[in-house]
């Protein structure tokens, strides 16, 4: 099959009543005006990590893992919760482990989003319970295009989705019960990167018998009315004269064949989950790399270029985020900023994460950042660097408070991250009419390159004044030329710290340090916060 991306027992369980949510401030929401994700009636910027896969099976992890995070500048930790840990026996629920993580979170003035892997996670099937996996007639496999059974169940089971479904909801009620007040977990994500692998759809023969039959008309019918904002790729692979499946979507067709029923079956697991606590559920996507084709890469998942038929079957899902571990950080968050999508990144690379984070909360106005596998590192020894950069990071925009989510919400922050290997050697910026030029900082003597990655996040915090955090970076400015005909030059170029509530100058940078007043020049390696002072004058 083609890859569609041009480039880059009914189960017997009841509950009480479902609680009823208010819709007041106070609850936990996403604004999908401003995009932020708000806790108490305030914006809430997630400082977070990722806890590796098997991180959080255990109790005693979080006595190990959670005090760490802290001296790491992390204010919200992403926990795998496995459908086999907390249903060992079919409609037998044990959270104990989950609530001795919640209350240590709360010691630790942390909050944790709840990574709900049911189903699937990576596509594949193993954080399933015993009684399900072991129970292939009552739970189907996928089959791939030999007829073989696959280590993924399929979207065609209908005891599989009701039983994922009830356990979601039985999950989402203890949080309810337990943290509803305190609002220690934020948000769920349901399953995790699904699609499917191999031959690019389900081929067991439920699948093949609903694929052989008419498209949804509601679904073309929805597709075709908003045939002018939906991705290029899906509107190019898409002809509603046609009826069956390969008729209206070509060779894309087992993709979007299996996006249709990943969405369908997500939906109602969050539709269930959501009826007893309504925090803000999501969905993450492993994204293609340069030239897979679906299969190769999960085929199904909520990649951009699907997300507009996602976003039409899967109504209980507040938004869809992108897993980014390629090189293009830029152009897959770009994928992913379309009206009504919050930008949140769940898992990020730890190695390039400081310079991205910066980029996505400055320039894509993201409420969270996520490096996968921040438990790798260590903050407790004063000598070990690993995580320093990222520490760094969180400890500056922790320092900026609601400064940053205001100036978020009025678009008056931007963000560029830089390396050895991007294909341009620099970058700009336009912000409060200056015209900001950043380029990886070079030694005066050699032009050797003083380090391979840099970035910053500017933000206007008054007129002709700007904070940045940064490292790496020389950074030119002048006047914008669209903004007037004027002149541009620094008043005053410090480096700063927050003392409670006001600014404290660590440094005036005059003279060599910002090139007779001509540049702001960043700390090659450790990320500082700057306070920049602009005029503009008369030509």
């Amino acid at each position: 099959m083609q890859r569609l991306l041009v480039i880059p027992l009914i189960c017997a369980f009841v509950f009480p009543p479902a609680y009823g949510q208010s819709e007041s401030s106070g609850r936990v929401r996403i604004d999908k005006a401003s995009g932020q994700l708000m806790v108490q009636g305030k914006p809430f910027l997630i400082l977070g990590g990722e806890l590796g896969n098997s991180s959080a099976s255990t109790s005693a992890e979080a006595d190990a893992i959670l005090p760490e995070m802290v001296r790491l500048h992390v204010n919200t930790v992403l926990m795998p919760v496995a459908w086999e840990q907390v249903e060992p026996r079919e409609g037998t629920f044990d959270f104990s482990i989950l609530d001795h993580w919640i209350d240590v979170a709360r010691q630790q003035n942390l909050h944790l989003v709840l990574l709900w892997f049911g189903s699937w996670k990576n596509a594949f099937s193993e954080y399933a319970p015993d009684w399900v996996k072991s129970d292939t007639k009552r739970f189907p496999r996928s089959m791939g295009g030999d007829g073989a059974p696959l280590e993924i169940l399929s979207t065609f089971g209908t005891d599989t989705a009701k039983c994922d479904s009830r356990a979601f909801a039985a999950l989402l009620r203890h949080v309810r019960v337990k943290d509803g007040e305190q609002q220690t977990v934020l948000m769920a994500q349901a399953e995790n990167e699904v699609g499917i692998l191999g031959s690019g759809r389900d081929r067991s023969p439920e699948a093949n018998k609903r694929f052989s039959e008419p498209v949804p008309r509601e679904l073309v019918e929805k597709l075709v009315a908003n045939r002018t904002e939906i991705s290029r790729e899906l509107a190019a692979h898409t002809n509603p004269q046609g009826k069956t499946w390969q008729e209206v979507f070509g060779e894309a067709a087992g993709e979007v064949f299996m996006a249709w029923r990943y969405a369908a079956y997500v939906d109602s697991v969050s539709e269930a989950g959501k009826k007893e606590y309504s925090l803000p559920v999501y969905m993450n996507a492993q994204l293609p790399s340069f030239l897979e084709r679906a299969g190769e890469y999960p085929s199904g998942g909520p990649h951009p270029y699907l997300l507009d038929l996602y976003r039409a079957v899967a109504t209980h899902i507040d938004f869809y985020s992108p897993d980014i571990y390629w090189p293009e950080f830029e152009y897959w968050v770009g994928r992913y900023q379309i009206p009504g999508n919050p930008i949140f990144i769940p898992e990020a690379r730890l190695d390039t994460s400081p310079y991205n984070a910066l980029y996505a909360y400055g320039a894509a106005k993201a409420f969270g950042f996520c490096p996968f596998g921040i438990d790798s590192l260590k903050a407790l020894d004063s000598n070990d660097e690993s995580g320093a950069g990222i520490r760094q990071v969180y400890a500056a925009l922790e320092s900026l408070g609601q400064t940053l989510t205001d100036a978020q919400a009025a678009d008056r922050t931007r963000g560029m991250a830089l390396h050895a290997t991007s294909p341009r050697a620099s970058q700009s910026v336009v912000l409060g009419g200056y015209l900001f030029q950043g380029s990886l900082s070079r030694a005066w003597s050699t032009n050797a390159l003083l380090a391979n990655d840099g970035g910053m996040l500017l933000l206007e915090s008054a007129p002709n004044e700007f904070l940045i955090i940064g490292a790496g970076l020389t950074v030119k400015m002048t006047r914008d030329p669209d903004t007037d005909g004027q002149i541009a030059g620094i008043s005053s170029n410090e480096e700063v710290s927050r003392v409670g509530s006001e600014w404290k100058v660590v440094a005036r940078l005059n003279g060599d340090q910002s090139n007779q007043g001509r540049q702001l020049t960043m700390d090659p390696d450790k990320i500082k916060i700057y306070r920049l002072r602009m005029y503009a004058a008369p030509r």
